[in-house]
């Protein structure tokens, strides 16, 4: 029996040695494994073989102990030892050694959780911070605005050129000097367009003709007629003149004086007149007046009788005449005109047709002007005819002739005609032609504005779509675009302009000037717009400032002059341009202008208007202005207070927050003062950051991953989590360098890096194997002569087994 269990014996020991050398090979074969943990062996006495239990101490004796005796060794633990391993700095800035208890947790194949020591991290193409063996690392995520999110533990991301971030502006700054000695703006800047009409208003047609009338021929015979009954001419000598007359009654030229005739009382009371003269067969005419001068009791022509076309012959007996004859006619010279129609009830006239003429009267041959085919009006805008013509002595000036009234016009018929006679000293007192027409209105669709050229008129605009670039302050505006359809108005542009312009109508501040109307109106059929005081806001508006494109068409210069009106302004200040941020990162343009608004002894205040061509409100609205306040500063220039020094900029078409908010801080320590000299601003410094991509990282002590943008701005990526354990030795190593928690070694207790006595982590380094290549190879040589020891025994109790049986022979 003894023999047998020598052999077993000695074969625990072998097999002890075979342990011990596995477990030192394992540890040299990954002396150089990142985060390996070396393991040591730890062996226990196996079974016991009880001879004897001994006895006690008697009276008698002194007691003898135990025999026992050993049946072999065996593997009590094999254990990893979790000594500090030395921390290398490495290339990769993934890399992470930890200093201190704990380890990295990581996703298994089947969502499990794993632990390791190994800090050799990469990503994956999923952006995803994973270990050299591929699993994922596990830690908080952070939501859209890079808050970290504790919710639980997910992979972690690290967006390299991908992540993009922006930080909205909260605060601008402001340096510079504001000189109170500039002189308070009392007096603003007026522009005013060229002068506007109504289009919508019937405009006459271009159809009238002009003929200059000829006196008809001096061909009448006159003769004293033999007496007759009552009536009859008394003596006296008479005269003689006749003129034609159209079928409206229109009268022509008379002829020139027809010789006297003598009346004897007694002899004869009748004139016989013959070879009356006709006119030409092609002409309007169809009576002849016969008018009557009697020497002896007339100063005028009188009407005495009238015969038909055709007719030469009269016998004239009345006693008196009747309606005098209109012996006036034009002067020598050249006759142009113009015909407008007018409304009898509102005065409301037309613009008028384009000029027709010029005919030539002479005054001794042609001293009248016959208008035919005149245009009638046919809406229900006008009811009447007017009829200007210029001076033979001043060809530019037109004066009104006549007007045609409603009941006229309905007596010509179908075509209106009339001869002019008056003349030049009768026209000359007479009004001047509007030669611009109807006025216009704040109600009156664009698209129906006129304006004239000389003789020319333009429709300034159509349905498409209107770009305005205005100055304010000498600096060029932002382009602005204003969507013109049919009913679009005159006030909707007047609002556009004046909102494009950053004018600011009210404030609440008594300071603001009360009693002038900024913005824009109506003056004279002109569009006229009053700045803000002050000459950073002084308007203008350049030749090409407003482009339209029609729709499918392309884009032409609007017309729409506009030139200073009375004195220019006054009141110096300084203006700032700067630039911040939304939160999408979208650069925002704001302008600052500043004016002298009042200033006492103790103080001074200046107003500040901001206007943004980023600011997009509601639909319909224009505004730029973004906020307007005042700055007071007192009798040493030290800054005493600013209202409503918050600027509020919209952004209704952009997925960006809105509206985007910030102070302005013009306070002292932004070195705002008044000084003798020029008034400057500037804006120093705002604390936004216009959109960026992650360009690197940076891995901190407590596991924290925050991320540089090419902005320069810096947000919160992940968080690394890790865990400890009471007891690591009663981990379970399931390789890749990687452990599971086991049913000795506790539930894993998580935290940050340098929390819950977890260690910290250092980045851009990894922590080398502890493995002891001298001890172990001690140990490999101990093991190595254990195995040896053992053989040894084996070999004797084999050659005892042989020397007993060989006993028998």
């Amino acid at each position: 029996m003894g023999l047998q269990s020598a052999l077993s014996t000695a074969l625990t020991g072998m097999n002890a040695a075979e342990t011990s050398i596995d477990v030192v090979g394992n540890n040299v074969a990954n002396a150089n494994t990142v985060g390996f943990k070396e393991s040591t062996v730890n062996f226990a006495t196996q079974f016991l073989q009880t001879q004897s239990i001994g006895s006690a101490p008697t009276d008698s004796r002194g007691g003898t102990n135990p025999r026992q005796v050993g049946l072999g060794v065996k593997v009590a633990e094999i254990s990893p030892e979790f000594t500090q391993g030395t921390i290398e700095i490495s290339s990769n800035p993934l890399d992470m050694a930890i200093q201190g208890d704990g380890f990295f947790i990581v996703q298994g194949s089947n969502g499990e959780q794993f632990y390791t020591r190994n800090g050799q991290f990469k990503t994956n193409s999923d952006n995803e911070l994973v270990t050299i063996t591929g699993q994922r690392v596990l830690g908080y995520g952070v939501d859209e605005n890079f808050e970290i999110q504790p919710t639980g533990l997910e992979p972690i991301q690290i967006p390299l050129g991908q992540a993009a971030i922006a930080q909205p502006t909260e605060n601008v700054f402001f340096e510079g000097t504001l000189n109170p000695e500039g002189g308070i703006g009392t007096i603003p800047e007026r522009i005013e367009s060229l002068i506007l009409s109504d289009g919508s208003k019937e405009v006459p047609a271009d159809t009238a003709t002009t003929t200059a009338l000829t006196r008809p021929a001096e061909s009448t015979t006159v003769a004293a007629g033999a007496p007759s009954g009552s009536p009859a001419l008394g003596p006296g000598t008479y005269s003689y003149r006749v003129a034609f007359v159209d079928a409206d009654g229109n009268e022509g030229p008379a002829s020139n004086v027809t010789s006297n005739v003598a009346v004897l009382a007694g002899l004869n009371n009748t004139i016989d007149l013959a070879n009356i003269p006709q006119p030409a067969a092609s002409s309007e005419f169809q009576n002849i007046n016969i008018y009557r001068l009697d020497s002896d009791t007339e100063t005028e022509y009188t009407l005495v009788g009238s015969v038909g076309v055709g007719t030469t012959t009269f016998n004239d007996t009345a006693t008196s005449g009747t309606t005098p004859l209109n012996a006036d006619g034009l002067s020598n010279g050249s006759y142009s005109y113009y015909v407008t129609f007018y409304n009898s009830v509102s005065g409301e006239e037309s613009r008028p047709t384009a000029r027709f003429g010029p005919v030539t009267a002479d005054a001794t041959t042609s001293p009248m002007v016959r208008l035919d085919s005149l245009p009638e009006p046919s809406t229900t805008d006008f009811d009447g005819i007017r009829i200007y013509r210029n001076l033979a002595n001043d060809q530019n000036s037109y004066h009104l002739v006549d007007q045609i009234t409603p009941t006229e016009i309905a007596a010509y018929g179908t075509d209106v005609s009339y001869i002019d006679s008056t003349p030049d000293s009768v026209v000359s007192g007479n009004p001047e032609i509007d030669l611009e027409g109807p006025d216009i209105s704040f109600g009156l669709p664009l698209v129906e504005v006129v304006t004239r050229d000389g003789s020319n008129y333009e429709n300034l605009f159509e349905v498409g779509t209107l770009s305005f670039t205005g100055n304010k302050g000498g600096r060029e505006l932002a382009q602005r675009e204003l969507e013109i359809t049919s009913t679009t108005t005159v006030q909707d542009l007047i609002s556009f302009m004046e909102e494009s312009m950053g004018v600011v109508k009210s404030a609440n501040e008594d300071s603001f000037p009360s009693t002038t109307n900024f913005g824009g109106d109506i003056v004279d059929n002109r569009l006229q717009f009053t700045s803000n005081m002050g000459i950073e806001n002084a308007l203008s508006i350049d030749l090409s400032a407003f482009q339209l494109t029609p729709a499918g068409g392309t884009a032409s210069t609007v017309p729409l002059t506009f030139t200073r009106t009375g004195e220019p302004a006054n009141g110096l200040g300084a203006s700032a341009d700067f630039v911040v941020y939304d939160s999408l990162g979208s650069p925002l343009s704001v302008r600052i202008t500043t004016v002298l608004e009042e200033s006492t002894s103790t103080e001074a205040s200046f107003r500040w208007i901001a206007t943004s061509p980023d600011n997009d409100p509601e639909a319909g609205d224009y505004s730029t202005v973004v906020g307007t306040g005042v700055i007071t500063t007192d009798g040493e220039g030290k800054f005493i207070a600013a209202s409503s020094d918050t600027i509020a900029i919209d952004r209704r078409n952009s997925p960006a927050a809105s509206p985007l908010e910030f102070n302005l801080d013009f306070s002292q320590i932004s070195g705002l003062t008044q000084a003798d000299g020029e008034s400057e601003l500037s804006a120093s410094r705002q604390d936004g950051f216009p959109a960026g991509t992650l360009s690197s990282f940076i891995i901190t002590e407590t596991g924290r991953i925050q991320g540089v943008f090419s902005n320069g701005s810096s947000r919160d990526l992940g968080q690394i989590r890790m865990a400890r354990f009471a007891n690591n030795t009663g981990l379970e190593q399931i390789g890749d360098n990687m452990f599971a928690a086991g049913v000795n070694s506790g539930l894993p207790i998580q935290g940050d890096p340098g929390g819950n006595g977890i260690g910290n982590v250092t980045a851009g380094a990894v922590e080398l194997s502890n493995t002891d290549i001298g001890q172990n190879l001690i140990e490999l040589i101990l093991a190595s002569t254990q195995y040896r020891g053992g053989a040894r025994v084996i070999t004797a109790v084999q050659e005892l087994l042989d020397e007993l049986l060989a006993l028998r022979r």
